[in-house]
């Protein structure tokens, strides 16, 4: 059971990889810290220029919701969405 919400986990994680590639945003996997604290990461602006930056020590549920909250901003009603991956969208806000 455990193996399988893991499968799940990357298998979503992936699809809003692929979303943002979509949306022409970069998404990095970097370690960052934060003194003595946690930063689990989000979306920001470099050079005029949307990326996503995750925390690379991040669970993988955190990295879903980081990456789900950050592609929510954006407008995806022109985008085909996967409907799971919509509704899952939908749900964060």
């Amino acid at each position: 059971m455990k193996k399988q919400l893991q499968q799940q986990n990357e298998k979503r994680l992936g699809q809003l990889e692929e979303l943002a590639e979509s949306l022409g945003i970069e998404v990095r996997f970097e370690k960052l810290k934060k003194e003595s604290a946690f930063f689990p990461g989000g979306l920001c602006k470099v050079k005029g220029e949307d990326i996503i930056i995750i925390n690379s020590t991040a669970p993988i549920d955190d990295k879903i919701e980081i990456m789900g909250k950050a592609l929510s901003f954006f407008d995806l009603s022109n985008i085909y969405v996967l409907p799971a991956l919509r509704e899952f969208l939908d749900s964060l806000n």
